[in-house]
């Protein structure tokens, strides 16, 4: 009898030892244990499992079954729970789920979860499951940035693409018509029929020379790898526009109301802040209702996340809902105005977009038209 007693000692301590060197493994490998038994309702997180989101020393974690899922991110429960529930409901053989969790801290982690059934009841429900908690935060990050810098690279080579089309379309365009020109200034027979082809030349070179110039500016917009930016007070600097685009603004007989607040700051490039708000601007002028002077507001809400400023105007508006899609277009034009060249909102649309911004427009024909940007504070 007595050497059945030592050899069911010995068995014993052989599986405790065996049992600590699981665990010292475990928290070697920092991979969490988690054990949730659903008849008593009750869960346990290993050392390893609360140490990934600082609660490692919290004896208490976990005596709340609802502990570690309400520290689950808002965007990533409703996923949690289907993966969850899927295995319980046999569609999945195990349970598994990337989500963030918080921290004790207030930051965020990334976890891998995995789990699996280890018994069922009488009913063949399952009563009790035992996972796996796995901290993959720098891998999530990197997985992150890779994805923003491939999704950066698509958009920079479409907007190559889109780029190099317009190039090779207008200057294709211009030197059809240099030779077009020639041509008849070739077969002219008289003097005056000679200087009047000169003048189309003269008036055609003008026009290459200012799409080169326009292309030009596009391109040190879209190159720029790192802009200089200063902090600037918004009202001042559209003040500082105002006075430069005066003779225009009383030519016209405009109206303009700069509501922006004094207090709100902004992180910019000074010059891309100017051409914004100048271009913005004095499309609202140019653009005016034939029956009205133009009147435009200038308003701006500053909070801890974002900057925007809206400029509105009652001028004679765009149809939406048949140039929308084209309105920030390189070349687009909406109005018979002889002067439109479809520049300026595409340069606006690059200049706010270097400095993770948006531009959205909202208008109404013959009511007027508002411009939103926002910026990132």
């Amino acid at each position: 009898m007595s050497e059945l007693i030592k050899g069911i000692l010995n068995n014993q301590n052989s599986f405790q030892i065996r049992n600590e060197n699981w665990e010292s493994t475990l928290e070697i490998s920092k991979v969490g244990i988690w054990d949730f038994c659903a008849s008593s309702q009750s869960v346990f997180f290993s050392k390893p499992s609360k140490a990934i989101i600082g609660f490692e020393n919290d004896d208490t974690f976990g005596q709340n079954i609802n502990d570690w899922n309400d520290r689950v991110h808002p965007e990533d429960k409703e996923q949690y729970h289907k993966d969850f529930q899927e295995h319980i409901n046999g569609i999945k053989p195990y349970y598994e789920n990337k989500h963030r969790v918080k921290h004790k801290d207030g930051s965020y982690r990334w976890v891998l979860d995995r789990g699996k059934v280890i018994e069922k009841n009488k009913q063949g429900e399952a009563s009790r499951f035992i996972g796996t908690h796995v901290d993959i935060t720098k891998y999530a990050l990197n997985e992150l940035k890779v994805q923003e810098t491939l999704d950066l690279v698509v958009k920079q080579n479409s907007k190559l693409q889109n780029f190099a089309h317009i190039v090779t379309h207008n200057l294709k365009q211009h030197a059809g018509n240099f030779e077009s020109l020639l041509d008849f200034y070739k077969e002219a027979q008289t003097v005056s029929e000679k200087d009047q082809m000169m003048e189309y030349l003269i008036t055609l070179s003008k026009s290459l020379s200012k799409t080169i110039s326009n292309l030009n500016e596009i391109v040190t917009v879209q190159s720029k790898q790192k802009t200089d930016t200063e902090k600037l007070c918004i009202n001042t600097e559209i003040n500082n526009v105002l006075t430069d685009l005066n003779y225009h603004i009383s030519e016209n007989h405009a109206l303009i109301h700069n509501n922006t607040t004094p207090d709100c700051f902004l992180n910019f490039n000074t010059s891309y802040f100017h051409s914004i708000i100048q271009n913005l601007v004095l499309n609202a002028i140019k653009y005016k209702h034939p029956q009205r002077h133009p009147e435009i507001h200038i308003s701006s809400t500053c909070t801890e996340q974002s900057i925007e400023i809206q400029i509105t105007d009652n001028g004679c508006g765009i149809d939406l809902k048949k140039f929308g899609k084209d309105i920030f277009g390189l070349y687009k034009t909406f109005h018979k105005n002889h002067d439109s060249e479809g520049v300026g909102l595409y340069l606006v649309k690059n200049q706010i977009e270097a400095f993770g911004g948006t531009i959205t427009v909202e208008s109404t024909v013959n009511l007027g038209t508002t411009f939103t940007i926002t910026l990132p504070n």
